[in-house]
């Protein structure tokens, strides 16, 4: 079970990375390292996800300060975060950054 502190301690800290995935699609949604750090920095943790087999996960939903909505997926590697992914949510997957749209 994550908790927003510790996420937040990780990245004051430094102590995270992104993954291979995570990075590129980063670099897909055209979204700076600095402003996956900002949305992070004051984001809520919507939902968890039990291990399927890498670990647990959690997904955190923030804003940068200029109002663009993140989701980052994050996991942990012992006592460093991992970023899994991260895009701008958008539908149908997400009404709003809050709000599950279809499946």
């Amino acid at each position: 079970m994550f908790e927003i502190n510790w996420i937040i301690e990780r990245i004051k800290k430094g102590e995270y990375y992104f993954s291979k995935h995570g990075d590129q699609e980063r670099q897909n949604d055209n979204l700076t390292i600095a402003e996956v750090e900002e949305a992070l920095l004051g984001g809520r943790i919507l939902e968890q996800y039990e291990d399927s087999g890498r670990g647990e996960s959690c997904l955190v939903a923030g804003f940068t300060e200029a109002g663009k909505p993140i989701h980052t997926v994050c996991g942990r590697r012992g006592d460093w975060l991992v970023i899994i992914t991260v895009y701008i949510p958008r539908p149908p997957k997400f009404k709003a950054p809050y709000e599950r749209g279809e499946k």
